[in-house]
Formats: C-alpha cells, sequence, structure tokens
C-alpha cells in the first residue's frame, strides 16, 4: 500500500510544503517540534484540509485540491493513535475497542478481536474506564482501537512521547510485533531516535515545513551530509550483524560484513540478526591498527567523504565492508592526520559505547540488555 503524498498548506504564519511517498513497513517520521510532524499527518489523516495538493493511498485518492476531493475522516480507512491516546472517558475498555471496531469496512471477527486483546495484553483491563489506567494502558488501549478499525494506514503521534522509560519499554513490543507480523503500513512521528533504531524501514526528515530529505533508514542516517538534520549528539549510522558469541565475562560478539563488533551482554540468541546504532561521536579514527588501547573494537574502514560542518567538526564517511560508519573529528584533527578520501584507516569504538537502547533485532524485537 503506497502513500504518495504532495501538500501545501498555510496555518498562521507557519507553511506545510510536503512530498512523501511512503511504502510497507514503518516510515519514521523525524524533526525538532515546530518542523510540521503533526501538520502533516493530520493533513493525512483529514484533520486538516490543504489548499492545494494531492494525497492518495494505493489507488484511493483522499485529497485532491484541483478535483475537488476531499474524502471524509471515517471514510479514509486510516487509524491515529495520539500522544495522549484520547479515550473516551466515560467508556470502559472494552467500549472504546468496540468503538474503534464500528468503523471496520469489514467487522473484525470475534477471534481477530480477541487475538488482539491478548497480544496487547489488555484482557484484564476490560471493565476499567481511562481514568484507572497507567499512561502505557492507555496507549496500548488507544493502538488496539485504532487497529480494530481495520486500518489501511497507521499513525501515531509521538505515542511514546509522554511516557517514561519502563512505560515506552511496555509499548514497544506491541509495535515491533505489529510491523514485523505484516500489519498496516505505519507513519510513526517522534524525535526520540531509540525509536528510530526499533522501528524504522524508512525515515523522512523534516524542518521548517519541509520534507528535507527522505530513503531508506540506513541510507539516510549513513549520509554525513545529514548530520545537522539529524543533530551531532544523534548522528550515527545503522548497522545489522549477527550474534555470534556470548563471553562469559559479560560480553557478546556482533559479527558485521567483514569484521566484529564487541558489546556489552546481550539477552539473545547466537545467530540472532541484530541493527544497531552506532554514534558518529562515538567512532574515533586511526591512521594504523590500534595497539595498546582498552578498546575492544577496532574496524579497518576506508574513507568515503569528508564532510566540513559550520563550526570545528567535520563528519567522516566510512566503509568497513558493506557497513557504513560516521565519524565526528574536529578539524584540526583532520589536519593533522591529513585525511583524505579512498584513504585506509581504523575505526575504534569502546565496547559500552553502544546505549542501552542502541541494538534492537532486524525484526523489530528488542533483546534484552544486561
Amino acid at each position: 500500500m503506497k502513500l504518495r503524498i504532495d501538500i501545501q498548506q498555510q496555518l498562521g504564519a507557519f507553511t506545510l510544503d510536503a512530498q512523501v511517498n511512503a511504502g510497507a513497513g514503518t516510515t519514521v517520521v523525524f524533526g525538532r517540534s515546530g518542523s510540521g510532524k503533526t501538520s502533516l499527518i493530520n493533513a493525512i489523516a483529514g484533520l486538516s484540509t490543504p489548499q492545494n495538493g494531492r494525497i492518495t493511498l494505493g489507488d484511493r485518492v483522499l485529497f485532491d485540491a484541483v478535483q475537488g476531493i476531499n474524502m471524509p475522516v471515517h471514510q479514509r480507512r486510516i487509524g491515529y493513535v495520539f500522544q495522549d491516546a484520547r479515550l473516551f472517558p466515560h467508556l470502559n475498555v472494552a467500549q472504546n475497542l468496540e468503538f474503534g471496531a464500528r468503523f471496520a469496512s469489514t467487522p473484525p471477527s470475534p477471534a481477530e478481536h480477541a487475538r488482539l486483546i491478548e497480544v496487547l495484553g489488555i484482557s484484564a483491563l476490560l471493565k476499567r474506564r481511562p481514568a484507572a489506567l497507567s499512561g502505557g494502558e492507555k496507549q496500548r488501549v488507544a493502538l488496539g482501537r485504532a487497529l480494530l478499525s481495520a486500518p489501511e494506514l497507521l499513525l501515531l503521534d509521538e505515542p511514546l512521547a509522554a511516557l517514561d522509560e519502563a512505560r515506552k519499554q511496555e509499548i514497544l513490543p506491541y509495535l515491533e510485533r505489529l510491523r514485523a507480523e505484516g500489519g498496516p503500513p505505519m507513519i510513526y512521528v517522534t524525535h526520540d531516535m531509540s525509536e528510530i533504531v526499533r522501528l524504522a524501514d524508512g525515515l523522512t526528515v523534516m524542518r521548517d515545513g519541509r520534507c528535507v530529505v527522505q530513503g531508506l533508514a540506513e541510507d539516510v542516517l549513513a549520509d554525513p551530509a545529514n548530520m545537522q538534520l539529524i543533530g551531532v549528539q544523534d548522528a550515527g549510522a545503522l548497522l545489522r550483524g549477527v550474534i555470534s558469541h556470548h563471553g562469559t565475562d559479560g560480553l557478546s560478539t556482533i559479527r558485521l560484513s567483514a569484521s566484529e563488533l564487541t558489546v556489552p551482554h546481550i539477552d539473545a540468541a547466537i545467530g540472532q540478526s541484530v541493527r544497531l546504532r552506532l554514534r558518529a561521536q562515538d567512532v574515533i579514527l586511526s591512521l594504523s591498527r590500534p595497539v595498546g588501547l582498552s578498546s575492544q573494537n577496532a574496524l579497518e574502514a576506508q574513507i568515503t567523504e569528508i564532510q566540513q560542518g559550520s563550526g570545528p567538526g567535520v563528519a567522516i564517511a566510512l566503509h568497513s565492508g558493506a557497513d557504513r560508519l560516521i565519524a565526528r573529528i574536529t578539524a584540526r584533527a583532520l589536519k593533522q592526520m591529513q585525511l583524505s578520501v579512498g584513504q585506509k584507516v581504523w575505526a575504534i569504538v569502546k565496547a559500552n559505547a553502544l546505549p542501552p537502547a542502541a541494538i534492537a533485532n532486524a525484526n523489530g524485537e528488542h533483546p534484552k540488555r544486561a
């Protein structure tokens, strides 16, 4: 199911001018507050009306300014999970879920209804009202209500932003399972890089009402030209690997395309595919293979691009086998080391440089960290 967007909308002093192409899986819309993320998905849902442009979902035209088409919200077959859940306070959980099912073009069977309740772990909550639920429980119910409407597309507007870390870890596995089991395509709005690692297939970055870059998450994050858009503290590459060893000293080994990474123990089986985020600021470059360092990781790599920042920093794009990395160093270091495109270097990474949320199974499930 392909979503195509090309719209222009004036919202007071703010201008939304967005072009997006999103396919199956999860497309994450990322950007700073005020960049237009929520305005974009409100237009997709029909909660606001652009002045110009066109929105299509598969072969259905949801909006076309020239043809005068503006499909009503309830006919768009789009589920929407808001940041604050927005459950009906006068209805209990079961009744909130039933409300979502009313909008399904084909009502879910009792078996499908029961399975969703089981998957979301909300069977014990059915008689409770929203006031008696925790934040994480409310979001699970809101997700269930949206899914019971049998949507062709699911919109999620920072659904975890108001939750603490424990509640986030309560919700993410359900979203990961939905993605892994072929649920409806998702447009997922967030400013949290750890959620991108766990959920993103595609990535769209917004700034000042425009979609300034989009593509596969690995491609967008591996491009040093995007470092300022992502933020220098969060910028880094997504790598794919396979767990190859668990040591008795509390460390695990991940096999990459041409080398290995040692990381704090991951509670997942040997042979499990994972993807991980390696931040640019955690990569140190050396002209020779390091000797006598405490770091457990040294990856042989080749410089493929050098991007000068507006300040003292420089972004260095690297290939290590088929894997792409980014290193962030100073312009002074670049000059002292006389680095150039095509040069061979060693990328050094501390074993504990990977933050707790930096590793996820390649199919979305999040391994436990010791």
